[in-house]
C-alpha cells in the first residue's frame, strides 16, 4: 500500500500580463477558477484540493464557493514557484498541479497522473495528448512536446515541432497541464527561483527542470483541455461549457 501523501494544487494570480484578472472571468454563470476546482475535487475529493494565490479577490471568491486557499507571495515567477512555496505550509511528498485557467480539464486525466507519479521512478510527470488540428500545432499558445521513445521529455517548444525539412505538420503532441512533482523537486525550484535559459526564451517553466538535468516523464491522455490563454479563448470555452451542460 503506497502511503505518501499529496494534494492537488491550483495556482492562480490576479495580475496575468496577457489577461488580468483571468481566474475571475465569468463562464457560464461561474467564475473560471470554480470550474477547474470542482473538476480536480471530482478527481481526488474536496479535502485534497486547494488554491494557491498571492490575491485577496480570489481568495475571497474561493471562500466564497467552500474552497481551500494557501496564501502565497506576489514574487512568485510561476505557478510552479507558487506550489512550492504552497507546499511549504501542505509538507505534502507530491503536489498535483492543475492550472487555473483550464476550465475543462478531465478528472480522469488527474487521475492519471497521480498514478503515474505512484507507479514511476521519482521524475516528474506530465501529461501531454496528440495535436490533431493544425492551426494548434502553429498556436504559439501551445507548448509542443518532443519525447525519446520511452516518453522522457527531450523538449518543449511552442514553436511547431517536429518539422520536415520542407516545413510541414506531420504529427504532433501538446502538453496538458497537469503536473506531479515530488517534494524534492518543488524545494529545487524554491532554491533556484531564476528562470533557466530556455525557460525564459519560451516561457515554459517544466524546462527549469530539463535544463537543470532532472528527468519529466511525459503520459499521455486522451483529450487535451481549451486553456484560456487570451481574452479571444474565452467564446470557444464558453461553447464547449453549454454543450456539457
Amino acid at each position: 500500500m503506497n502511503t505518501q501523501n499529496f494534494a492537488v494544487v491550483i495556482p492562480a494570480r490576479f495580475q496575468s500580463s496577457r489577461f488580468p484578472g483571468k481566474p475571475l472571468i465569468d463562464l457560464c454563470g461561474k467564475p473560471m477558477i470554480q470550474h477547474v476546482w470542482e473538476r480536480c475535487c471530482e478527481a481526488v475529493g474536496t479535502e485534497k484540493v486547494y488554491v494557491a494565490t498571492d490575491s485577496d479577490d480570489i481568495e475571497n471568491v474561493v471562500a466564497s464557493f467552500g474552497g481551500a486557499v494557501i496564501r502565497t507571495s506576489s514574487d512568485c515567477l510561476t505557478g510552479t514557484d507558487r506550489l512550492a512555496e504552497a507546499n511549504q505550509t501542505l509538507d505534502c511528498d507530491f503536489i498535483i498541479n492543475v492550472q487555473g485557467d483550464e476550465p475543462l480539464i478531465s478528472p480522469d486525466d488527474i487521475n492519471t497522473v497521480v498514478s503515474a507519479y505512484l507507479a514511476g521512478d521519482g521524475a516528474v510527470v506530465n501529461a501531454m495528448c496528440e495535436i490533431t488540428d493544425e492551426r494548434e500545432f502553429n498556436s504559439t499558445t501551445v507548448p509542443k512536446v518532443v519525447c525519446d521513445q520511452s516518453g522522457k521529455l527531450l523538449y518543449m517548444s511552442r514553436a511547431g515541432i517536429p518539422l520536415t525539412k520542407n516545413g510541414e505538420f506531420k504529427f504532433a503532441h501538446k502538453q496538458v497541464c497537469i503536473y506531479a512533482f515530488s517534494k524534492a523537486h518543488l524545494k529545487f525550484f524554491l532554491a533556484n527561483q531564476k528562470k533557466t535559459p530556455l525557460e525564459l526564451v519560451e516561457d515554459i517553466e517544466i524546462l527549469r527542470f530539463l535544463e537543470s538535468n532532472y528527468s519529466v516523464q511525459m503520459i499521455k491522455v486522451d483529450s487535451g483541455s481549451m486553456a484560456i490563454d487570451i481574452p479571444e479563448d474565452v467564446d470557444r470555452v464558453v461553447e464547449a461549457l453549454q454543450r456539457l451542460s
